[in-house]
């Protein structure tokens, strides 16, 4: 039988080459940020910055202080590298251009 006063979550990173998924046990009542600590994320990946990287649960946008549930999924979000918007509006105009030309 599972320890009610412990709570599974997982920590999830991924760079360009490399992604990983941390299981851990935690107290309940953890948090974001008790999460990322215990995990080592932050030694393995020295590169991440709390106060940069944006962090979430299951894809929505989270807190440090926010509260973890059992089975819970920390995510540590990378900067983007492009902005979405202006890709799209490149390719837009590389099509238009392309359609032009036939």
């Amino acid at each position: 039988m599972e320890n009610a006063d412990r709570i599974r979550v997982e920590v999830a990173y991924a760079t360009e080459d490399e992604q990983v998924i941390l299981e851990l046990s935690l107290v309940s009542g953890s948090t974001v940020g008790d999460a990322i600590e215990v995990s080592g994320v932050l030694k393995r990946f020295p590169e991440i910055s709390l106060d940069a990287n944006k962090v979430g649960i299951f894809g929505k946008l989270s807190r440090l202080q926010d509260p973890l549930w059992d089975h819970d999924r920390v995510e540590i979000y990378r900067p983007l590298i492009a902005d979405p918007r202006e890709v799209r509006r490149q390719r837009a105009a590389e099509a238009k251009t392309k359609v032009k030309k036939s």
